[in-house]
């Protein structure tokens, strides 16, 4: 079994490493790594290099979420290809095999897999974790809700539909919707799981919902988000993080976080809409985190996990 993997990365140096130390720990061996970097100033690609990593440069001047992952991808040798941030790792030694079982469904276009934080993520980052990516799988899901910072793509496919280079985020979602319109399938692998850290200030949260608003606006014309959904959502995530926080005794812990994260969340998205109509119940429920008691911590597996040196 073969398959090649793109990482985007900018300046990563922190976190590169442990992705690329968690690849090789993989029971897929034959990994061909392309690292597309966006002129990183740090030790980033040479670290990368020393993993055996094909590093191709981007322009920062140039850089999209889409148009990278086109150039990492157009440099890829297998058919299946998997993408990941530069700030994940593995938390298996098989995620790479079960992210590649969905294909054997020639339906299959793209499959991705479950993601959560670490001890650094904040408390409300990991109830949008834990919505998001369910212990249930999903072969064949009706929606096109996807995400790749931890999912493998059939390069035929992408062939045929390249990314949206002008997107301000979301490409993964306009692909797989895209792709769902031509009779693929998009599946999801609970098993095949990553870390994903973020580190990011209440700029850094609102900017990624902002950007994520502008493109789901772009492609959902009849979206709305107003200051009365802004207002409803904002107070409601707020009131179940609160209780939530206080059934795992970390209220005082978690308070300021989750007042100022949820904050800029919903604020990020309402500037990026600033437009009313309709959304899709559905689409909705699974993109912009129902609110409800969430599990503290995903299914155990039978799998020792990775042990990274700290």
């Amino acid at each position: 079994m073969r398959c090649s993997l793109v990482v985007r990365a900018y300046n990563e140096e922190e976190h590169i490493g442990r992705l690329l130390e968690g690849v090789r720990h993989q029971t897929v061996q034959d990994v061909e790594v392309i690292l597309v970097d966006s002129g990183s100033t740090d030790a980033t690609a040479a670290i990368a290099a020393r993993y055996g990593a094909k590093v191709v440069h981007i322009d920062p001047a140039e850089f999209t979420f889409g148009r990278s992952l086109n150039l990492g991808l157009a440099s890829a040798s297998h058919e299946l290809t998997a993408i990941a941030s530069a700030h994940v790792y593995p938390v298996y030694p098989d995620w790479l095999e079960r992210l590649l079982e969905p294909f054997t469904d020639p339906k299959v276009a793209l499959a991705y897999g479950r993601q959560r934080g670490d001890a650094h993520s904040k408390f409300s980052e990991h109830q949008i974790f834990s919505r998001w990516y369910p212990d249930q799988p999903d072969p064949a899901q009706k929606h096109p809700f996807c995400n790749n910072a931890n999912a493998v793509i059939r390069r035929s496919v992408w062939d045929a539909f390249p990314y949206d280079e002008t997107l301000t985020g979301l490409e993964d979602l306009a692909w797989a919707k895209r792709v769902q319109e031509k009779g693929y399938n998009i599946a999801y692998v609970p098993t095949a799981e990553v870390v994903h850290v973020h580190a990011e200030t209440s700029r850094g949260v609102f900017n990624r919902y902002q950007r994520e608003g502008m493109a789901f606006k772009r492609l959902y014309p009849e979206a709305h988000f107003n200051l009365y959904d802004f207002s409803r959502n904002t107070l409601a995530s707020i009131g179940f993080d609160l209780l939530h926080a206080a059934r795992l005794k970390i209220f005082f812990r978690s308070l300021f976080s989750i007042f100022w994260f949820r904050t800029a969340q919903f604020w990020g998205t309402y500037q990026g809409y600033r437009h009313s109509s309709t959304l899709t119940p559905e689409l909705r429920q699974t993109f912009y985190y129902h609110v409800g008691w969430e599990k503290d911590h995903p299914a155990r597996r039978d799998v020792e996990p990775i042990r990274y040196n700290e």
